[in-house]
């Protein structure tokens, strides 16, 4: 057997292993903390966002949404940066690749919504629904009750869809991100006290 065989066998084997392993580097703590940030971003809209501007309420909440994702994904960077071993670092990269389409398509949704004022009114509900699709996505590395997470998310997209006129409230976006980040940090927190029960 040659060596780069090997080599290729026991990557198989190591991607396989960590299909099986529940990714550990979302931290309960400030993916709760993430959901705050929607809270706060509901509470200080009003305030820092002229009614009616599209551009404004778009920019907003884009910042608001950068800012969340940053504090709920530092947990994860710091286990990259200085605690986790090759293989720990090699899953983080697959997870967060699993959740980066969706997160680029969000992006890109969000820039479209910039620049036509029509899209706003949807832009809530296709938000929670990317991000949903983004979990789903993950979900082989997640625990299994953030499928529950996901599916709230989509349903709340698709509410929102239906019935929202999502840039006139506020609640739309940080109250359906909030619920659905302290429900994340809930099952994550669920699921690490089962482990460290067993």
């Amino acid at each position: 057997m040659d060596y780069s065989s090997a080599a290729d066998q026991i990557s198989a084997i190591h991607e396989q292993l960590a299909k099986a392993e529940i990714y550990r580097g979302y931290r309960p703590v400030p993916v709760a903390l993430s959901g705050f940030c929607g809270v706060l971003g509901s509470l200080f809209q009003p305030y820092l966002v002229p009614r009616g501007n599209v551009r404004a309420w778009v920019l907003y909440w884009g910042v608001v949404a950068v800012v969340s994702g940053l504090v709920a994904g530092s947990g994860a960077v710091f286990s990259y940066l200085w605690r986790e071993p090759e293989h720990g670092r090699r899953r983080t990269r697959r997870v967060l690749g699993q959740l980066g389409p969706a997160l680029v398509a969000g992006g890109v949704i969000t820039l479209l919504g910039a620049f036509d004022g029509r899209l706003a009114t949807y832009l809530p509900g296709l938000w929670a629904m990317v991000f949903g699709l983004g979990i789903f996505a993950s979900r082989p590395y997640l625990p299994r009750t953030t499928g529950w997470v996901a599916l709230y998310y989509l349903t709340a997209g698709a509410l929102l869809l239906a019935f929202g006129k999502g840039a006139s409230n506020a609640w739309t976006v940080g109250g359906t991100f909030a619920i659905g980040q302290i429900g994340t940090a809930a099952a994550l927190t669920w699921n690490r006290e089962r482990v460290f029960d067993a």
